[in-house]
């Protein structure tokens, strides 16, 4: 399984333009951070070029619901690959992986209900990308997976001045439609059409909130992608509700380069 995983990733880095002839071109470490006594492990990416005389725009990337993996850590790469400093964060806390679903569901369940606590580790990890070498202050964005995509709209949602968000097969749901108000940047959302675990009222909850406080927003369904589509890890049957899909996967982060260049400028 974890050999299947490792191909997966492989191809899809060569699918996105990342070669092992590429990688002396960035530079890559794990930061490790704290908040008081809690300790932290995230991931960076930078290409060789940043620097503070030539700073590059920035991207902060969320994990899914297993934590902070080698999944985003090859997402932080082709980041890199294409011009950004990328930083990935780390929102359960050093050593806390989740070993199967079940623990997976218990962390998530933590922030999902909370979002408070989510708002303020996806804080933290937000302040640990400004704080790399060559980041450009002013162009600064952010992505997420699964639970990641929830995060990121969380981010969003508590007035974090980024100028947009990226979120794929995220969670859409708000506790508080209010914090729709609180919203500075562009968003775009990247939705498997048959996701069953993300219900039509949903969509139509998070249509309503970014419409009533006049957010620029865009969202792309990808038809036969069902949740996880971004994820060689989630497997290949989308009966189960979960499933990689090439073509979404592909599109979705064509389609990210293209939000990324109307914000940052190409």
């Amino acid at each position: 399984m974890y050999r299947r995983f490792l191909l997966a990733l492989a191809l899809i880095a060569v699918c996105n333009g990342l070669s092992s002839a590429d990688e002396a071109e960035i530079q890559t470490n794990t930061v490790a951070y704290a908040d008081g006594e809690l300790q932290f492990e995230g991931f960076v990416a930078i290409p060789d070029s940043a620097d503070k005389d030539n700073p590059k725009p920035a991207v902060l990337v969320v994990h899914q619901w297993m934590g902070l993996t080698d999944y985003e850590k090859s997402r932080c790469q082709q980041l890199a690959k294409l011009g950004y400093v990328a930083f990935a964060l780390d929102i359960y806390g050093k050593g806390v992986r989740p070993a199967n679903p079940k623990e997976a569901g218990a962390q998530s369940s933590k922030y999902k209900s909370d979002r408070d606590l989510y708002r303020s580790r996806l804080t933290l990890g937000l302040e640990q990308l400004l704080k790399q070498t060559g980041v450009d202050q002013n162009n600064v964005a952010a992505i997420g997976y699964c639970f990641g995509g929830t995060g990121v709209l969380e981010l969003a949602r508590s007035g974090a001045k980024v100028n947009g968000v990226v979120s794929f097969h995220g969670g859409l749901d708000s506790p508080n439609p209010a914090d729709g108000e609180n919203i500075q940047c562009k968003i775009l959302v990247c939705h498997g059409a048959d996701d069953p675990f993300v219900p039509a009222k949903g969509i139509e909850a998070m249509k309503a909130e970014f419409d009533a406080a006049k957010v620029d927003w865009q969202m792309i369904s990808y038809s036969g992608a069902v949740h996880a589509f971004t994820q060689p890890m989630a497997g290949d049957d989308p009966s189960k509700g979960a499933a990689y899909q090439a073509a979404a996967d592909r599109r979705s982060w064509a389609q990210m380069q293209v939000f990324f260049d109307e914000l940052f400028g190409e």
